[in-house]
């Protein structure tokens, strides 16, 4: 389903403000935010971890679908409905 007001959607499932990207999924009770690589997205699936979802704040160029020239640094972010992260990935 596409929505064009993300926000009452990111503060049902937990997503801080610190956390928001540009896009918004739930996938299997899990939320992605952002431009999460897909191949962690699937790694989450398997190992079924007790986190609300993972995110990628903002949108550093190097994550996909924002590939560009100069690739940065960036981590993916574990959170937890309680507020908790920690880094799930670094890119």
């Amino acid at each position: 389903m596409n929505v064009r007001n993300l926000a009452p959607i990111k503060a049902k499932h937990g997503v801080s403000r610190a956390l928001q990207g540009c896009h918004t999924a739930v996938v299997d009770g899990y939320v992605v935010e952002g431009h999460v690589p897909a191949d962690l997205i699937h790694r989450m699936l398997e190992e079924r971890p007790a986190i609300a979802g993972l995110a990628v704040p903002g949108m550093p160029e190097g994550s996909p679908g924002m590939e560009g020239p100069h690739p940065e640094p960036y981590e993916v972010t574990a959170f937890e409905t309680n507020g908790k992260t920690f880094v799930y990935d670094r890119r």
